[in-house]
Formats: C-alpha cells, structure tokens, sequence
C-alpha cells in the first residue's frame, strides 16, 4: 500500500509541474502580444496623430529627388548682331550624394572609361567642401549615344542609383580659333578661385569665364540655375514632376564692337605667322577687329579639358594661351619715330629747318650707331618718310630722356589702355626715375640714342600702338579701347595740349610713307589715302651680331607696321606685330588688307565711299585741348 502510495503522489506531482510550465509559457506569450500591439499603436499614434508632418516630409524625401537645372550662358555676338559664341544641347553625368556610395565609383569608372583614382579624387573634393548634400557631383559632360545607354541600364536602384543624366547647355565656340583671344573660355571654378570675394556664392562644379570676354562679363553672361522636383518610385523611375519647380534664368547677351568681316580677315593675314593685328575705331575706342597668332581651340574647354590637351596648350613653345595683341611687350622699332619727331618738335630739340646728314650711321659718345641705309640730306619730313635711324639719333641726342618718356606716356605708352579685358600688360617706358628704381643706376645720355629709334629698354604692345596713332591722327585725344557695343564712351579718355601744326608735320610724314615712296609703299591703297609707319624691331644686339651670335629664326627682327586711313579724319587705324617678320615692309600688307576690307564693305553698305585728297594733308581743323595729367613712369 505505501508503495501504490508513493507512485500516486509522484504522478501527482510531475502533473503539477506540468501544468505550471504551460501555464508560464502562456503568460509569456500573452505579454509578447501585448508589448508588440502597444509598440505599435504608440507608433501609430506619434505617426498619425502628434507628428504627423514630420513622417510625411520624411516619406517625400524618400520618393522625392531634386534635379538642377542649369542656366544657359548668354550668346556673344558681333556688332552687327551675329553670333560669334551659342550654346548647343548636350547631355552631362553627374552623381546624386544622397544615394552615393563609394564601392560604386570602380564599376562607374569602368563603365564610362573613366579614371578611377582621378573619380574618387573628385568626390572627395566635394565632400571636404561641404557643398549642400542636394548638390550633384559632375563627372562627365558631352555623353555619347553608348554612354546614355549604359547610364539608362544601370542607374536603377539596385544597380547605381547614383547615376543622374542632366540636360545642359554647353558652349559652342567657332572653329579654328576665330577671336578666341578675345572671347576667351570658360571652366570648372577652381578652389583657389571659390576662396576669393568673387566666387564666393558658387559652390564647386559651377562653370565660370575663365579668360577674354567671359571672363571680364562673367556675372552677366552666368545665369541663374534653376531647380526640378520630381516624384521617382522605389526603383528611381520618375513618375511625375511637381509644380514648385524654380526656373533657370539664363544669363544675359553681350553684343562687341568686333566685326566679323574685319575680324576674319585680320585671322586670315595672319595665317601660319605669329603675332597680333589689332584695328580701332579712334574716334570711340571700339576694337572693331583683335587677333593673336598663334590661337588655341575654345571648344577643348567647354566641359572640363582633358590633361593632354592643357599639357599640349602650355608647354607649347609658341604660346598659343598668349593673347598677344595686349600682352606682347615688344619693341616698338621705328613705329617710335612718329612720337620723337613730335617730342622734338614740341619741345623746340628741333624746328622745321633741321636737317642731318646721313652717311650710313653716326658717332655718339665714342660709339658708332649705324643706320640701316644711306640717305643723304635728310629733314622732319624726308628723316620719316624713309626712316632714317641717323635723323632720329640726334634728335634723341638733343633731347632729354625725361622728356621723350613724357610724350610717349602722353600717347599711353607705360600704362594699361584700360580695354575691358583681363591680363592686359603695360610695357616699358624708360626714364631716369624708371632706371634708378629697377637698376638702381643713373640714366647716361648715351643710351637716348637706341631709345630714339624705339629700341633700349622701350616695350609697347599692338594694343597701346593702335590706341597711340589713332589718338594722334585725330589731333591728340585718346579714347579709352573698349568691345561692349554699348559702352558710353562720349569723351576722350586722355587729352594732350599739342600744337596741331606739329600733329599735321607727323601726319604729313605718315602720308609720305606710304605714298611718296616710303617704307611703307605697300600698304598703299588705290582710292584711299593711307598714313602709317614700318617698324623693324632688333632682338638680338648688333653688338652681339659682330661678336659672332648665330641668330636663330625665333631671334630674328620683328615687323611692325602701324597705319590708318583715311588721312584726313580717321574712321580706323590698324596695328600689326609679325614676330620675327624681319622687316616692316613685310608687315604692311597684313594692315593694307584690313584697311582695304573695312573700306569694301563700307562701299557695299552704300555708305559715302573717303574722299581722296589730291595734295598732301593739310592742317587738321581740331581745336586745342587741355593738358593731361602726367602719369609717373612704370617700373
């Protein structure tokens, strides 16, 4: 009996165990329940009833993606309205932040025949800027068929979903090079550039004027870029754009001074030469053609330049990146003659009854300065007309050199011209007050004697040698150079108190160059009365010539000719640097033929044809003008 006992109560027992882990297992379970229901309506309630609008804006920026749209730069065009520079459609690849990662740049790179390290680099850059998140990466610009289509296959949300095709507005420059020293270029702005007052409220990627006009007029030419929302699904397929879009404002016109005509003759004078032409309206100023050879290719910097093609451009001997026309800082040569002679004249060094023999050269302070030819008896007028170097050697030699660097500032040579161009050099005008602060020397009066023939330490560049003449031949007042069409320019820029018998001396010379049989008989023009000057401009020294110097081609004299028609009341003047062109002669026609296409299409046009002068120029009918102030001597 006890042992039945004892299997009861066990049996008893086991069942009570039995019965209390079923019933804690159920309790647990119960509560799991309960915990899981109170989450979740706790969740409900914060999502539906206390903070409804935040969760929403969080759920539309899950399904909503913000696309630039990029403003289109304004056209260019020249002064008779045509387009010089347009925009043409293209599409470009950039990288949306939001969805980035960076495990995706390798295939991205590969995909699009992209550098990887470079890509990366990229990324980086504007990672470490802290551009707003919303703002894209650009990568690539001018997609072609087969990249849209690798772009399209994979930008999906399990692919790269960091892909973003956007259409732009790229710039289309014209081909070979046409003003591409005046138009200049555009780019990506740079770091150093986003750290300075004038780009500060860019971010990187932005493209800005890098050079010439675009440059100069960047905030008028950059528009305004603009902002597309767009509702995508969870595959990154956009279903529909929203109405808040912000528009592009695209950036205004400019219309130049630059005729196209003129311009693409002054290009093709220049053909397969270095150097510059630069024509001038002196009456306003207006650059009506610029031209630097060698030229360089616009369009290779419209998206973002390829290393190669930058390498090739700056290491390139003949510096095509240089503008020449107002960064060449060359020697004037005998272009100088027409302001000594009227230095001279000015300041009674000499009168008009002064004359020189010329045997082929002259002595001066022990030292022979030889002429390049033998002219005899020569005076204001004949020491001009034939360019003779003798003549010129002693009027430098009558004169102090303070006073020959005050008419040659007076004309602009030394300072920047002001024209609304970036880079603009300002040349040399030697002085005493020059030489003691570069050479901490004194000025000897033997060193007039090269300065008077427009040699010495004396740089001009074609620039200021138009802005110079033509301020001359319309009786001492210089307009300041400009490009924009519409610039107020109603007054000269600089006025000089000169006797205008002795501006109708140097004109009367200028006329006799090129039509009395001068230096610069081939500039001449049936029909039309040309004035100019040949220039031939030493670069290496007779000195070192006779010790023996074996002058390369790239050290050979450079051409200058400087002229402009017609004689009476100028409408253009045209200035011409041919690097290493040897002689002036040479250079003339380059100016005969700029001359000659303005005066053709004025013919066209049915404007009144210059009306010819039957006897040399007489006195201009211009009155006195007051003084200029002296500008100090540049270093």
């Amino acid at each position: 009996m006890k042992l039945w006992g004892a299997r009861e109560e066990d049996q008893i027992a086991n069942g009570l165990l039995r019965d209390d882990s079923k019933f804690a297992a159920g309790k647990i379970a119960f509560f799991q329940y309960v915990a899981v229901f109170l989450f979740l309506l706790t969740g409900f309630w914060d999502l539906q009833v206390r903070n409804p609008a935040v969760y929403q804006e969080r759920a539309m920026e899950n399904s909503i993606k913000s696309i630039p749209v990029l403003a289109p730069r304004g056209k260019i065009l020249d002064r008779d309205g045509r387009v010089i520079v347009d925009n043409h459609s293209s599409f470009s690849l950039y990288l949306s932040r939001e969805n980035l990662k960076m495990e995706h740049l390798r295939p991205i790179a590969e995909g699009l025949d992209l550098d990887y390290d470079s890509l990366v680099a990229r990324v980086r850059r504007f990672q470490s800027r802290g551009a707003p998140q919303y703002q894209p990466i650009p990568i690539k610009e001018e997609l072609t068929p087969a990249e849209l289509a690798f772009v399209e296959s994979h930008k999906d949300a399990n692919t790269f979903p960091e892909l973003e095709v956007i259409h732009v507005q790229h710039r289309l420059y014209p081909r070979s090079g046409l003003a591409a020293h005046v138009i200049g270029y555009v780019g990506e702005v740079s770091e150093s550039e986003l750290n300075t007052p004038e780009f500060t409220s860019l971010h990187q990627g932005d493209v800005i004027g890098k050079d010439g006009i675009e440059r100069q007029y960047n905030d008028v030419l950059m528009g305004v870029d603009g902002q597309r929302r767009v509702e995508v699904d969870s595959f990154g397929n956009e279903r529909r754009v929203l109405s808040d879009d912000k528009e592009a404002i695209p950036g205004k016109s400019l219309q130049l001074t630059i005729d196209l005509d003129l311009q693409a003759v002054a290009e093709l004078t220049l053909e397969n030469r270095r150097g510059a032409v630069v024509a001038l309206d002196p009456r306003s100023g207006e650059v009506l053609a610029m031209v630097s050879r060698p030229a360089f290719d616009p369009n290779l910097f419209a998206g973002r330049i390829r290393s190669k093609d930058w390498s090739d451009l700056v290491n390139n001997p003949a510096h095509p990146l240089l503008n020449r026309a107002i960064q060449a800082q060359q020697a004037p040569g005998s272009t100088f003659k027409p302001i000594m002679l009227l230095a001279g004249l000015e300041t009674g060094a000499i009168d008009d009854n002064f004359t020189v023999n010329c045997p082929g050269g002259a002595n001066f302070y022990g030292r022979f300065f030889k002429c390049w030819g033998r002219h005899g008896t020569v005076g204001i007028h004949t020491g001009l007309v034939h360019s003779c170097d003798t003549f010129f050697y002693n009027v430098a030699n009558r004169m102090d050199i303070d006073d020959i660097a005050h008419y040659a500032e007076m004309v602009g040579y030394g300072h920047k011209t002001g024209i609304d161009l970036p880079h603009e050099a300002e040349g040399v005008v030697p002085s005493r007050k020059w030489k003691i602060r570069n050479f901490r020397e004194k000025w000897y009066p033997g060193e007039n004697i090269s300065v008077g023939i427009g040699q010495g330490a004396t740089t001009v560049t074609p620039l200021q040698m138009a802005s110079a003449i033509g301020g001359l031949a319309i009786g001492g007042m210089w307009f300041q150079p400009h490009l924009i069409k519409d610039a107020v320019h109603l007054m000269p820029a600089r006025r000089a108190e000169v006797k205008l018998e002795n501006i109708r001396k140097v004109v009367s010379g200028m006329y006799g160059v090129v039509n009395e049989g001068g230096t610069g008989v081939r500039a001449h023009l049936p029909g039309i009365d040309v004035c100019g000057k040949t220039g031939s401009a030493q670069l290496v020294s007779n000195d070192a010539l006779r010790a023996g110097f074996k002058q390369s081609n790239d050290m050979k004299d450079n051409a200058w000719f400087v002229g402009f028609a017609p004689c009476q009341d100028p409408e253009i003047v045209v200035a011409t640097l041919f690097e290493n062109g040897e002689h002036g002669q040479l250079a003339a026609p380059i100016v005969r033929d700029v001359l000659k296409a303005y005066f053709d299409k004025k013919a066209r046009l049915a404007q009144p044809q210059p009306q010819m002068a039957s006897l040399p120029p007489q006195p201009l009918s211009i009155a006195p003008v007051a003084p200029a102030a002296a500008a100090p001597a540049n270093p």
